[in-house]
């Protein structure tokens, strides 16, 4: 397995530009919370979850696995990652409350976020591919964490 630093210099490789990075403060956690939205439309039946329902999806799922991934990767990272996780299940079981689909919002979201993340890689003028987009989904949180964790002077 990849160490967590491997992936976030790979990651840095193509978001150097600060509007880029800026973009990317906004669309990565967007991201992330439309993909959880739409997953979450995918009721399980999981009988450990029966006394949450509003956890019993598969956007708990991948957060679940998500953090694990993260555990192997950085266990400090895995720690921040925790609360914005939860932030964002709590966010998707607000977006339940609203009177459209929590699956159309998602998707709105993610539509709106993906075309942003284009321009920034416009403006960039690097774009990684659409395979390393795919694995860059479970980084791109990590590495704006990474930020926060260098400013504070947090290691990681």
């Amino acid at each position: 397995m990849r160490s967590v630093q491997s992936w976030l210099d790979e990651y840095a490789e193509s978001h150097q530009h600060p509007v880029n990075i800026t973009i990317h403060w906004v669309c990565v956690p967007l991201i992330m919370l439309s993909i959880i939205g739409l997953l979450a439309s995918i009721k399980l039946d999981i009988k450990l979850l029966s006394s949450y329902p509003e956890l019993n999806h598969a956007g708990f799922i991948l957060v679940v696995l998500g953090s694990l991934y993260y555990f192997f990767l950085s266990k400090s990272l895995l720690i921040g990652m925790l609360p914005v996780s939860t932030l964002m299940l709590f966010l998707v079981s607000w977006m339940s409350n609203l009177p459209f689909p929590v699956w159309q919002t998602s998707l709105i979201i993610f539509i709106i976020s993906w075309v942003g993340q284009f321009y920034g890689h416009k403006i960039e003028g690097k774009k990684p591919s659409f395979f390393k987009d795919i694995q860059f989904l479970l980084i791109g949180p990590l590495w704006l964490l990474s930020k926060l964790y260098k400013k504070f002077g947090i290691l990681y």
